[in-house]
């Protein structure tokens, strides 16, 4: 065959020099791109006993960042949630040291052992589970840790959900925004965090639609996700079920089966056009 006209980026065509047929190819670099898997990156800020969604976000990635270097949010979800009692929801709050401390990043954040928060999360677990199936499978494990002698809140974070991610059978790659060196502002810093380990598609919250400058991944040829999670039921103690709760709830309820459930909410993640 004779090659009438070739780019190494661009597809080419070739003729026969006995049929004249032209055959139009691919240059290599093309068909592997064309067939090479798409590397997800989601980054979202470390939380407390966290809810399904983080969960649902973290196991559609394939790199996952702790954004842990950005500045902490006082009625934020850094450092509490909730669980289900007899009465309804129920707050659980890390205390952190705030006085004189206003605008430190997530990363600096210190818990405040004046107060015996340990005690009273694990007193309202004890109770509020005691009927729950799973919770003898969980509960003296999750105790361990969180009886520590933890001085930073992300550091309390980032263990407990590395603790349920384990029950969940959940593996992924993990990093902290604080230990990458990479700059930028707000939406360029996530498209360097991006270019950092390869990223080629950003799934992001829905809740980021308003301040999330897409312009600049489509100039980076990143593509960009946002989750669409409709929050699955499953079977509660205490009465009517209760949406939004740390995914403890469904651990002690539901045990191994969590994962399926959490995956059971997730809808194909909308496309950014």
């Amino acid at each position: 065959m004779t090659q009438v006209s070739r780019s190494r980026n661009r597809p080419y065509r070739v003729v026969d020099a006995t049929t004249g047929v032209a055959v139009i190819r691919m240059p290599c670099a093309l068909r592997m791109s064309a067939t090479r898997p798409m590397t997800t990156l989601v980054v979202l800020q470390p939380g407390y006993i966290p809810w399904l969604g983080f969960f649902d976000q973290m196991q559609r990635s394939d790199v996952f960042i702790y954004y842990d270097d950005v500045q902490f949010d006082k009625n934020g979800w850094r450092n509490r949630n909730r669980i289900k009692t007899i009465k309804g929801a129920h707050w659980l709050t890390v205390p952190v040291k705030r006085t004189g401390l206003t605008g430190q990043r997530i990363c600096d954040v210190e818990i405040d052992h004046a107060q015996l928060w340990q005690q009273r999360h694990l007193r309202s677990i004890r109770q509020s589970y005691a009927r729950a199936l799973y919770l003898p499978q969980y509960y003296d494990e999750f105790a361990t840790i969180l009886e520590r002698d933890w001085r930073l809140l992300v550091d309390l974070d980032i263990e407990v959900v590395a603790l349920m991610c384990r029950w969940l059978g959940l593996k992924r790659r993990m990093l902290r925004s604080s230990q990458l060196d990479v700059a930028g502002g707000k939406s360029e810093r996530l498209v360097n965090l991006c270019h950092h380990v390869g990223a080629d598609r950003y799934l992001s919250g829905a809740s980021a639609r308003d301040y999330l400058d897409t312009s600049l991944f489509m100039a980076a040829k990143i593509a960009v996700q946002w989750q669409d999670y409709e929050h699955p039921s499953y079977q509660q103690l205490h009465g009517p079920f209760v949406p939004f709760l740390s995914t403890l709830d469904l651990l002690f309820n539901v045990g191994p089966g969590s994962l399926d459930v959490i995956m059971g909410g997730a809808r194909a993640p909308i496309v950014q056009s």
